[in-house]
């Protein structure tokens, strides 16, 4: 599976941990930025990832912060794009099987990298329930 993913000074550490990560389960990463720990706008970053998700040039994203909430603000802006905020295995976990969240995000600040490999890890093994959620989603979409 092709993953894009991206963050913002906050969530780089953990960035650069999540993408050998990735790679070690098989999957290949495109990485949006940003490229160090000095302070940035995550919007700049943030954004491309989600829409190359949103065209479907990436299956899934990742985007990191230091909360992790912005970036799933700024994510879930793009049309197409069911951004989860994941602080936890089953946040990931509900997050595909419920609402079939094409992108997540993480903050660095709040969740201890151990833990983020594992919100990762959930969230590509679990798949879409369907079925009730599919309407759902599909309420959401305006369809």
């Amino acid at each position: 599976m092709l993953i894009a993913i991206a963050s913002d000074h906050a969530g780089f550490h953990h960035k650069t941990a999540i993408i050998p990560f990735l790679k070690s389960l098989g999957h290949q990463v495109r990485d949006f930025g940003t490229t160090s720990d000095e302070a940035c706008d995550y919007p700049l970053f943030i954004r491309p990832c989600a829409e190359a998700v949103a065209r479907g040039d990436c299956e899934r994203g990742i985007v990191l912060g230091g909360s992790g909430n912005g970036e799933a603000i700024v994510a879930n802006r793009v049309k197409g794009v069911r951004c989860a905020y994941c602080f936890s295995i089953e946040t990931a976990r509900l997050g595909r099987q419920h609402n079939n969240a094409n992108v997540i995000s993480i903050g660095e600040r709040v969740v201890p990298l151990p833990l983020a490999l594992e919100i990762v890890r959930t969230w590509l093994d679990t798949p879409f329930e369907g079925g009730r959620h599919a309407r759902r989603i599909a309420e959401i979409d305006g369809e």
